[in-house]
C-alpha cells in the first residue's frame, strides 16, 4: 500500500479530513492562520481563552485574551464560516502565572510571564482541548518554525528575525511540538500577514498589535503588584557595593536589574545602576556599569530539544539569550542534572536578572534547542 501524500501540516490526509483547533487570540496574526487554514479546506474549530476580567481588558487597549479580543475572534469565525469556542481559564491563568509573576518580583527577579502563559496554559490546557475535540493538530499565529528533522520535529527560529518569538517558546517540549503547527513562521514580514487578512476580508486586518503584558496596564509592574500583595511596596535603603547608605527607595517592587534612571541620587561622580535586589532586607543595591555584567548563568527547569539527552554529554557549545531583545551569543553549558546547568558567557552580559530566560540556540542554522529559568544559585 503506497504512503499517502502529506496535507500542508504535514498530515498523512486530505484537508477536509484534518480537523485543526486554532488558538485565537483576537488578534492578526492567529485569525490569518484560521483564515488561511479554512481556505485551504481544513476542518478549523477557532478557541480562544478567556484570561483576566472583562471589565479590566476593555479599558486597556492592546492587550490580548479578554473583552474586545474575544469579540472580535468571534467575527473572525463568523466571516470565515467556522465554529468559535470561548473557554473561561480566568483561575486558571491566575494560579499558574499570575500569581508566580507577584511573587517572584517580590523576591527581586524578573519574571517573563508570557513564557509561563505559554508553557502552563495554552501549550498545555489548551492542547488538552485540542485533543478533546478530536483535532489532529493545534496550530498557533506565533512567529516560530517547526521542521522535520533526522530524529523528529525540531523547533527554529521565524524567517523574519524581527518577528521571531522563540525566547518565548523555548519551554515547549517534545511531545507538544509533535502537535502544534505555526503557520505563519515562514512569511517574511508582518506585512505578509496583514495582506493576508485584508485578502479575506478580516475585520482585523488593520488591529494594532499587543503590547506589553496582558494583564499589565501600561506596562505598570509595580501599581499591579501593589494590587496583588498589599504592602508589597515598603521603603527601604539604597546602598552601595560596599554597604554604605546613599539613598532611600519607595519599594524593591519599583526596581530592575540594570535600571539607571529614577535612583534619586546624584553627586557620585559617576552614572550607577541596579547592581541587585535584595526583599528580604529592603535594600535597593547599586554600582558602576561594569559591576553588572556577568559571565556565569545557574539554570534549573532546563527544557532540552537537542536529538541527544541533555546530560549525556560534559558540555555543549551553543549561542544563548538571556534577553528577548539581544542577539544570540556564544556560549557553554555545562549540564548539572537533566533539568539543571551552568551558562558560561564567552563575553560577558550586562543585567542579567533572575527570573528570566536563557534560550539555545544552535551555533549554525536557525534551530532552538531549548532553555532555562535564570535563578541566583546556590
Amino acid at each position: 500500500m503506497l504512503d499517502r501524500p502529506l496535507n500542508s501540516l504535514g498530515l498523512p490526509k486530505p484537508p477536509s479530513e484534518t480537523r485543526v483547533v486554532v488558538a485565537m487570540s483576537g488578534g492578526v496574526d492567529s485569525s490569518v492562520v484560521a483564515a488561511v487554514l479554512k481556505d485551504e479546506g481544513y476542518d478549523v474549530v477557532g478557541v480562544t481563552l478567556q484570561l483576566y476580567d472583562h471589565g479590566a481588558a476593555l479599558a486597556k487597549k492592546g492587550a490580548c485574551c479578554a473583552g474586545r479580543d474575544i469579540h472580535d475572534a468571534r467575527r473572525v469565525a463568523e466571516t470565515m464560516g467556522f465554529p468559535h469556542y470561548v473557554l473561561d481559564y480566568e483561575n486558571t491563568f491566575r494560579e499558574a502565572v499570575i500569581e508566580e509573576f507577584a511573587d517572584a518580583y517580590l523576591a527581586g527577579a524578573t519574571p517573563v510571564p508570557c513564557i509561563r502563559c505559554n508553557e502552563r496554559v495554552k501549550f498545555k490546557d489548551l492542547l488538552a482541548t485540542a485533543r478533546d475535540l478530536d483535532a489532529d493538530c493545534m496550530a498557533t499565529g506565533h512567529y516560530i518554525q517547526r521542521k522535520m528533522g533526522a530524529a523528529g520535529a525540531e523547533l527554529h527560529c521565524a524567517a523574519d528575525p524581527n518577528r521571531d518569538q522563540s525566547y518565548f517558546l523555548f519551554s515547549t517540549t517534545p511531545e507538544q511540538l509533535d502537535y502544534l503547527r505555526f503557520p505563519l513562521g515562514h512569511l517574511v514580514s508582518k506585512a505578509e500577514t496583514r495582506a493576508l487578512a485584508a485578502k479575506y476580508g478580516l475585520p482585523v486586518a488593520d488591529k494594532p498589535d499587543s503590547q506589553d503584558i496582558c494583564f499589565v496596564p501600561n506596562g505598570n509592574y509595580a501599581a499591579v503588584i501593589e494590587k496583588l500583595r498589599p504592602g508589597a511596596a515598603e521603603p527601604g535603603e539604597i546602598v552601595d557595593l560596599a554597604g554604605q547608605v546613599v539613598g532611600t527607595h519607595r519599594g524593591v517592587i519599583h526596581y530592575t536589574i540594570g535600571q539607571r534612571k529614577g535612583l534619586g541620587i546624584g553627586g557620585l561622580g559617576e552614572p550607577i545602576y541596579v547592581v541587585r535586589l535584595d526583599p528580604e532586607s529592603r535594600q535597593v543595591i547599586v554600582g558602576p556599569k561594569e559591576a553588572l555584567s556577568t559571565r556565569t548563568v545557574p539554570l534549573r527547569e532546563v527544557n532540552w530539544l537537542g536529538d541527544a539527552a541533555f546530560d549525556s554529554q560534559g558540555e555543549w557549545q551553543v549561542k544563548v539569550k538571556v534577553r528577548s531583545t539581544r542577539p544570540p551569543r556564544p556560549a557553554v553549558i555545562r549540564p548539572i542534572s537533566a533539568t539543571e546547568a551552568e551558562v558560561e558567557l564567552l563575553d560577558p552580559e550586562d543585567g542579567i536578572s533572575a527570573g528570566q530566560a536563557c534560550v539555545f540556540y544552535a551555533p549554525e542554522g536557525s534551530r532552538i534547542l531549548g532553555g532555562g529559568w535564570i535563578w541566583r544559585g546556590r
